[in-house]
């Protein structure tokens, strides 16, 4: 790393590493920051938009039934960032089969599908964490130990702060040739307690604006040897549902990073080498009001396709149970025989029943086309939750 980029950076100081190496120790937050006419538009935009999906949140009538896509499809995007590959249906395929007792040859996961799995768990332990643990370093520690159990990283110490130093920058590349070298172990530990100062103590900052700071102030700290991209993604979700700017936890930011990954590394990079702020909140809080509004009608063309299936069962005076797994199918579109039967409270054959039903009513689809451990899929669920805005849906062939 270069230090006269950095040198004259007002948001931190730039240290030489114990290995003769040169690295960035960010300043404390909040910075020193004056709000331009155009900063104070993104803001209002944002607040806006995530004042309307907070109000779709509380208006649902089963709003716990997008959490599970949402979750899933943010997982997927999350971990895409760090280069994984799985799709949405490998992550419900996976989660599908896991308890069988037979191994499908044909839903062989791919390999990084388990990162993705690990995301859900971690996002998902870190939002029941919440009712008893306020967000803290060590439910960063918690949280990162569940996203890092089994799959690459898992060796560089899961659930604990680095203790060695490391870099970012080109595949291959040494601490000498590095774009951004982290803080040093020592300084990384007093920059990490003041982090969590500023977590909890009360602040006269937006709170929109205050999830940028503390998402530029994490990635740039980079606690864990590996990890840290998707755990400060994590951390924006979080801190939503933490600080009660959203009911329900509907509002991520990965499909938005993604979409402008350049642009996102080079403006966290450009807040350390030159303080701006400014740039970055913009974008930031551009992202938000963004993904606020595809929240608002990814939630809805969900709610509809679940109003359009019950409505056409309850015309027929179907059985409750069949509505209910209509529901359940927003939750686990891709379903295999035994979850069926022990979601419904159902034999094998009672759930044989309601399978054949959807089967004709062209809403699930087996697609092992084995005669046992068969697996169906409910396709147009599945392109509800990930299809570009804007595309209706086809049924898949």
């Amino acid at each position: 790393m270069n230090p006269r980029i950095f040198g004259s950076s007002p948001s931190g100081r730039t240290v030489r590493t114990s290995t003769g190496y040169w690295a960035f120790v960010p300043h404390p937050l909040p910075p020193e920051m004056a709000w331009t006419p155009a900063l104070v538009n993104a803001l209002s935009g944002a607040d806006r938009a995530l004042g309307e999906l907070a109000g779709l949140g509380r208006a649902l009538p089963n709003p716990h039934l997008l959490i599970a896509p949402f979750v899933r499809r943010e997982a997927v995007l999350s971990s895409r960032i760090e280069g994984t590959e799985a799709s949405l249906s490998d992550l419900y395929a996976y989660e599908a089969v896991q308890n069988m007792a037979v191994q499908l040859t044909m839903f062989e996961p791919p390999p990084d599908v388990r990162e993705v799995y690990n995301y859900v768990r971690a996002l998902e332990y870190g939002l029941d964490r919440l009712q008893t643990l306020p967000l803290s370093l060590r439910l960063i520690r918690e949280i990162h130990a569940r996203l890092m159990e089994g799959v690459r990283g898992e060796h560089g110490t899961p659930g604990e702060f680095r203790r060695s130093q490391n870099w970012i920058g080109p595949p291959g590349c040494s601490l000498k040739e590095a774009t951004f070298v982290p803080p040093p172990v020592p300084e990384m530990k007093a920059a990490l307690d003041a982090f969590e100062g500023f977590l909890r103590e009360p602040s006269d900052w937006p709170p929109l604006a205050r999830l940028g700071l503390v998402h530029y102030q994490f990635e740039a700290i980079h606690p864990f040897l590996d990890g840290n991209g998707r755990i400060g993604r994590l951390l924006i979700s979080l801190l939503l549902c933490a600080e009660k700017l959203l009911p329900e936890p509907l509002l991520y930011m990965s499909a938005y990073f993604e979409s402008h990954r350049q642009t996102y590394y080079d403006l966290l990079l450009a807040v350390s080498r030159e303080g701006a702020w400014e740039a970055w909140l913009a974008f930031f809080l551009g992202g938000m009001a963004t993904q606020a509004r595809d929240a608002i009608v990814r939630a809805q063309r969900l709610q509809d396709l679940r109003e359009q299936y019950r409505e056409q069962f309850q015309a027929e005076r179907a059985a409750g149970r069949l509505l209910q797994m209509v529901d359940l199918l927003f939750a686990q579109p891709v379903m295999t025989m035994p979850r069926i039967a022990e979601a419904l409270g159902v034999n094998y054959s009672g759930a044989t029943r309601y399978i054949h039903r959807l089967e004709e009513a062209g809403i699930l689809r087996e697609i092992t086309g084995q005669a046992r451990n068969r697996v169906y899929r409910a396709d147009q669920v599945l392109e509800a939750i990930e299809a570009p805005l804007g595309q209706e849906s086809e049924r898949a062939p």
